[in-house]
């Protein structure tokens, strides 16, 4: 029975073999906006990156700068020593209300017939001195003449005396704070660099309001100087800039005649503030051009050699049929030429598997060629085969061919996963002295009697190195192993009957290297390098066929995997003649770091 399934009962994910499309919702964070703002371009962030540091220096600076509080404690200290000197010189020229001054004729006598007049220091107390403009002006006004601080003088009753904004002179009133008639209006950028000042620094002190004719004691500092206290104030005018005043009392002989206000011209300590300013403004400026000027040379030192990277990545990535060059920038030694140095042998790594899988391909259609051919003309030949030994060798061909091809399909299968194999699986600490042994024990027990005999020397380890880590190597048992194999067969199929193969172990500093020695013909010295390439095979005659010249290859290909080197040499009897040496045999060499294991101490 078959469940009937409806089709649009099923999830929309499950149709077909295309995935919704993420559109990363599930991983934004709450700062993820803060990505979507960042450049694309390297270039673009590393100008960002030093243009916003830039950025907060200044404005750390211009926020945690104290000029203005500075600015206003030494106007004030200012202010205060010129007011305690004016007020001392102003108090001099006060005169005594002599409309109340009694005049004793005793008094007058004595003075007269010459006898020494005392004073009474308690009467002089209890006299009047009066502040007339027509006196504290002229004084007032030699003082403020080389400033611009605007001075001025209340009364007992907090009424105006003196004003040195109005001068008289001969009964006429002189103004001496009034603009040049022809002064040139603001440009635009300076009004809009005021305007930034303001909004950017407003202040937060109190309104200044209008000193008037009687208003004196409206005023907290002009209360306190009558008082006899010495006080200080900051305002600002109706255009939001600073004004600093002080008020000294005027007194003589302990007695309070009235108060001196000084008080600073609008937009004096402003002014400074902008100059100040413009200064941090302006070296803003400057460093933020030679910032984008060093970010763009330095991006152009590390974003360009990457981009040019990145295209020849792009370029390997795409290309089928051309070899893409990546540019060398080796010679920087920087992680810029580190990652080069990289990429190249990393490409070249690429090329060099890309060509060993073409050849090997290319040696695996011939190598099956071969066999087949063969096979091919010894079974067309069949039918015309007359005589029963004539078909008994046709058959003969055909079982030799077949068993060809299935060991040569055997080890190119075997060959072709080799590398995934040695990548995955996990090596570990392979003991080379029981491998060996292993593998001896078995080609003597599984030979026939008159094939070569194999045995095993091994070498004592050098003093220090205990004998049970000595022969250490890290790797993989199996794939080891079939080296040792491949190896000892080889040597043997080379060997006489009743001759001796040798296989000694020893180790030598760091790393541990066995030799098998052979009886047999040698190689020449031309193939020294030939014989481990694939397929490659030089067999005597009638051994056609028992062999598909993987053997060696494979065998080196597991020792370099393992950071070892595997190589062959011709053994010669000892001669006068170098050249007439005869050849004993050939010695295959393998050589893997040892495994450096300590023994622990009890």
């Amino acid at each position: 029975m078959v469940a009937n399934v409806d089709m649009d009962a099923q999830p929309a994910r499950s149709r077909g073999s295309e995935k919704p499309a993420d559109d990363g919702t599930a991983t934004r964070g709450p700062f993820y906006w803060l990505s979507r703002l960042a450049p694309a371009r390297l270039t673009s962030r590393i100008i960002l990156i030093n243009f916003v540091g830039l950025v907060i220096l200044v404005a750390g600076i211009l926020y945690f700068n104290q000029s203005r509080e500075s600015l206003i404690d030494a106007r004030v200290e200012s202010l205060m020593t010129q007011g305690r000197i004016m007020a001392a010189a102003v108090s001099s020229s006060a005169t005594i209300d002599t409309g109340r001054i009694v005049i004793d004729p005793d008094k007058l006598l004595e003075q007269q017939l010459g006898e020494d007049a005392k004073v009474d220091l308690d009467a002089l107390r209890n006299l009047e001195f009066l502040i007339r403009p027509e006196q504290a002006g002229p004084v007032l006004r030699r003082l403020v003449r080389t400033t611009d601080t605007r001075a001025r003088i209340y009364d007992r009753e907090g009424l105006l005396v003196v004003d040195s904004r109005y001068f008289y002179g001969r009964g006429d009133i002189l103004r001496v704070d009034l603009p040049p008639i022809d002064q040139p209006g603001e440009s635009f950028l300076t009004k809009w660099w005021y305007a930034l000042n303001d909004w950017f620094f407003a202040n937060d002190y109190p309104l200044q309001k209008e000193y008037g004719l009687e208003n004196g004691k409206e005023f907290a500092e002009v209360t306190a100087s009558l008082n006899g206290a010495s006080v200080s104030v900051v305002r600002v005018n109706q255009t939001n800039e600073i004004i600093v005043s002080v008020a000294v009392p005027i007194q003589r002989f302990r007695a309070v005649l009235g108060s001196l206000v000084l008080s600073t011209k609008g937009g004096e300590i402003d002014e400074v503030l902008r100059n100040e300013r413009r200064i941090v403004f302006f070296t803003f400026l400057i460093a933020g051009l030679v910032a984008v000027l060093l970010s763009v040379a330095l991006a152009s030192h590390i974003a360009e050699p990457i981009r040019r990277l990145s295209a020849s990545a792009e370029g390997v990535r795409r290309g089928i049929n051309n070899r893409v060059e990546i540019p060398d920038f080796s010679a920087r030694r920087d992680e810029v030429g580190h990652l080069s140095g990289s990429l190249r042998d990393m490409t070249d790594s690429l090329y060099n598997r890309i060509d060993a899988i073409e050849a090997f391909a290319a040696d695996v259609s011939h190598e099956l060629k071969n066999p087949l051919t063969s096979l091919r003309s010894a079974v067309e030949t069949f039918d015309y085969a007359r005589t029963p030994e004539q078909r008994d060798r046709l058959v003969q061909i055909v079982t030799d061919d077949v068993k060809r091809l299935d060991r040569l399909i055997t080890d190119i299968s075997d060959a072709s996963r080799l590398d995934a194999e040695l990548v995955r699986a996990k090596a570990d600490p392979v003991d080379l002295e029981l491998l060996l042994e292993t593998f001896v024990s078995i080609s003597n027990e599984t030979g026939s009697d008159d094939r070569a005999q194999v045995t095993l020397t091994i070498e004592p380890p050098p003093a220090g190195v205990p004998h049970e880590y000595a022969y250490l190597v890290r790797g993989h048992d199996s794939r080891l192993g079939q080296v040792a194999r491949n190896l000892i067969e080889n040597a043997v199929s080379f060997s006489p009957p009743g001759s001796t193969v040798s296989v000694k172990l020893r180790r030598d500093q760091g790393f541990v290297e066995y030799l098998v020695e052979d009886s047999g013909p040698g190689i020449p010295e031309e193939n020294m390098e030939k014989i481990f390439e694939r397929f490659y095979t030089d067999r005597p005659e009638g051994s056609f066929g028992k062999n598909s010249g993987l053997g060696l290859s494979i065998s080196k290909q597991i020792v370099e995997a393992y950071r070892g080197r595997i190589w062959a040499q011709n053994r010669y009897k000892a001669g006068p003649d170098a050249g007439d040496r005869q050849i004993l045999g050939a010695t295959f060499s393998v050589r893997i770091p040892a495994l450096h294991t300590r023994r622990r101490s009890s």
